[in-house]
């Protein structure tokens, strides 16, 4: 019976909500990394950028530039998967101290179960967990690219240098796919606190999320610049 209660606490909206957030994220996802050929995301811009590094790399001496550049693109992912797995420790203590679960729902005024809050809360452990494989991932595959590049020839007329700089290139790529996704579900792990003030709270979140995102990737002045052509 308390079960059924439990239960009932979280009711239509919320279930609602849940549906709606999931699927702006997945979208916003998608069309970020599939956006129409005549307007490309920031995104779909750096990977030429990427390719043309790889280009570059090719005939610079020395290629110190080059190292520097990926160890800070590591630090970057380390930084986050660090960020990312302290938040998850700290959402799972909430989750697992029931009085504290009830006082955040006391202090926010909600007619709600503690039940119901760790069901929100572990919402945004989702996110974050996703965030934290991706940046994971990332972190090991620009370690591959950075071993990749070692692997160029010095001598950009070897047969290989080429072909082995494109690899590079095309990992380089894959690695920050996985970073950005990293960085998307961190959004919404945000947003998805919305959803401690109620379904609809959490709606407006998520949508705004989507909009922040939208913007940085369609509409923002960075994207502007890396349009302009010599």
């Amino acid at each position: 019976m308390e079960h059924i209660s439990m239960l009932a606490a979280f009711g239509a909206i919320d279930r609602i909500a849940l549906a709606v957030v999931l699927l702006v994220w997945l979208l916003i996802g998608w069309f970020i990394e599939h956006p129409p050929a005549r307007y490309p995301s920031v995104s779909l811009l750096m990977q030429d950028y990427r390719r043309e590094w790889m280009q570059q790399f090719l005939t610079r001496q020395p290629r110190i530039f080059d190292a520097s550049m990926i160890d800070s693109l590591r630090q970057s992912t380390a930084f986050f998967a660090s960020a990312s797995m302290i938040a998850i420790g700290g959402a799972i203590a909430i989750i697992g101290n029931p009085a504290t679960v009830r006082g955040v729902a006391e202090d926010l005024t909600l007619p709600t179960a503690s039940f119901a809050i760790e069901l929100r809360v572990v919402l945004v452990v989702g996110f974050l967990a996703n965030a934290l494989l991706k940046f994971i991932w990332s972190h090991r595959l620009f370690g591959y690219c950075s071993i990749m590049m070692a692997a160029v020839p010095n001598d950009h007329t070897d047969p290989t240098a080429t072909h082995r700089a494109a690899q590079a290139a095309e990992l380089n790529i894959t690695a920050a796919k996985s970073f950005n996704r990293g960085l998307r579900s961190i959004y919404f792990a945000l947003g998805s606190l919305a959803w401690l003030l109620g379904g609809y709270a959490l709606i407006a979140a998520a949508l705004l999320t989507a909009a922040v995102v939208f913007r940085r990737e369609f509409a923002s002045t960075s994207r502007q610049i890396m349009l302009e052509r010599v």
